[in-house]
């Protein structure tokens, strides 16, 4: 495949659904995988990646740059499919059934990898804060639908990366935090904590 057939293909969050440039980023997304899968983990190559996908390797740097951020970037899209965020409209509820599948997920074995594996791109200058941004900007919209199911204007996707991601990460670094629901109930009390004194003083009370 050349690269004027992928001259259009953008940075994540901004694709296309469907069409030629969808297409590209699957074979390249499923050939990392499979390579991956192959040798343990250990990332690929871009040149092993456009061999094995059909893509050129020119196409492939242009868009990715770097074979971490093309890691990242299929890491990313598989945390989105597996892990989707609840939007029933209990907010309790919804970020519980969130936390505990986070918690659980940073006690496995590599569980901290992904986020690990942002850090390290944020301070990539080949990468950079503002392609990081790209990859977690779906799973910060998918926060805000979780809030917006539930009617609450007190709390921001942020807030929920300060108050749930951030303190599980490091919790589950320093190894101080188990993969049990008494956990994940603490962190979302915190989290409704907030929402309600926010709340509270919007209405005078404090």
């Amino acid at each position: 495949m050349s690269d004027a057939h992928d001259a259009g293909f953008q940075v994540t969050g901004t694709v296309r659904p469907g069409g030629r440039t969808s297409r590209t980023r699957e074979a390249v997304h499923h050939a990392v995988r499979e390579l991956m899968a192959m040798h343990n983990g250990e990332p690929p190559e871009i040149p092993e990646v456009a061999a094995r996908s059909g893509i050129n390797a020119a196409t492939i740097y242009r868009r990715w740059r770097t074979r971490d951020a093309l890691v990242l970037d299929v890491a990313v899209a598989d945390v989105n499919a597996a892990s989707p965020v609840p939007a029933t409209g209990d907010l309790r509820t919804d970020l519980l059934a969130y936390t505990r599948r986070l918690v659980e997920t940073f006690a496995r074995p590599g569980g901290l990898g992904f986020v690990n594996a942002l850090t390290t791109a944020s301070r990539d200058a080949r990468i950079g804060t503002d392609r990081v941004r790209e990859l977690v900007q779906p799973r910060l919209d998918r926060f805000q639908e979780m809030l917006d199911a539930s009617g609450t204007t007190e709390l921001s996707p942020l807030d929920l990366v300060l108050l749930i991601l951030g303190p599980a990460h490091l919790g589950a670094t320093l190894g101080l935090i188990e993969p049990d629901h008494d956990v994940a109930a603490r962190l979302v009390d915190s989290v409704l904590d907030v929402a309600a004194g926010r709340r509270l003083r919007a209405a005078g009370g404090g």
